[in-house]
């Protein structure tokens, strides 16, 4: 009799070889600058208050820009005053008022700690009950101490500056063509006369109410009045029709009766004038 042993579970055992063993780490964080452009030619722009010197503009050479409105564009080199600015160029001719950005990334630098761990070398029975370094959050628990809000985080009114319209400029060539109702009005406009309040007494304000209704009774009485008109208008056009109708019928019917006397009155003559013959 054969007994059929179970295969015991295995597990696959895979080598590899460490090439480096670098225990840097580098971090970076999104940084988002902003800059107002100050001077404007056709497609190139002088942009200020995005850098804080030339030398920072030389390190962003030939980045790439874009306005809030979508207008794509390219850092091209510093200029000497005011410290910062830069000239850029754009896809297309942009605003004062537009704001200008450019999307970036920042290096954090982390603190480096080493703390070996020997845990695995103690005996079976320490091993167990070994336990680490608290993590902050147990200790904050712990001592009941809470993070203090940071004031970039929070949310903080947004301050715009206001926006100044510049005039709307018409060229005279322009202004002969256009129609005068469309021309520029430069005769300023004549302030309207206020009109007093006028505060009733208790005698105008029965005399306002006996109006009052005098003329809705007598736009009721004109409403009737009407109402009658037009039926009796009606009345009248359906009788001036039937009688219209049986006069046109009376004219037939005596045509018709002319029209057969004189028919016959033709055979007549033309019977009498074959027997003469």
């Amino acid at each position: 009799m054969i007994h059929v042993i179970p295969q015991p579970g295995f597990r696959v055992i895979a080598t590899g070889t460490i090439l480096d063993a670098n225990q840097s780490t580098e971090v970076t964080k999104k940084l988002k600058l902003t800059g107002v452009p100050m001077k404007i030619y056709k497609k190139t722009a002088f942009v200020k208050d995005m850098f804080n010197s030339s030398l920072e503009v030389a390190k962003f050479e030939g980045a790439k820009i874009r306005t809030v409105s979508g207008i794509r564009g390219q850092i091209k080199k510093a200029l000497n005053k005011p410290a910062g600015a830069f000239r850029a160029t754009f896809e297309d001719k942009i605003m004062l008022s537009d704001i200008v950005f450019c999307r970036t990334w920042y290096k954090v630098d982390i603190p480096h700690l080493y703390n070996p761990v020997t845990s695995l070398l103690l005996p079976p029975e320490q091993k167990d009950t070994w336990t680490g370094m608290k993590t902050t959050g147990q200790l904050k628990r712990e001592r009941g101490l809470q993070n203090q809000p940071q004031f970039d985080s929070m949310y903080t009114p947004i301050v715009r500056k206001p926006k100044t319209m510049t005039k709307l400029k018409i060229p005279k060539a322009l202004q002969k063509e256009l129609p005068y109702h469309m021309k520029p009005k430069f005769k300023a406009m004549e302030a309207k006369t206020q009109r007093v309040a006028v505060v009733r007494n208790e005698r105008e304000e029965k005399v306002s109410s006996l109006m009052k209704m005098l003329r809705t009774n007598f736009t009721e009485k004109h409403s009737k009045e009407r109402q009658a008109m037009k039926a009796r208008m009606l009345t009248l056009k359906a009788r001036v029709a039937a009688e219209e109708e049986a006069k046109n019928q009376r004219q037939r019917v005596m045509k018709k009766d002319i029209f057969r006397t004189l028919s016959k009155l033709d055979a007549a003559a033309e019977k009498r004038k074959a027997k003469g013959h």
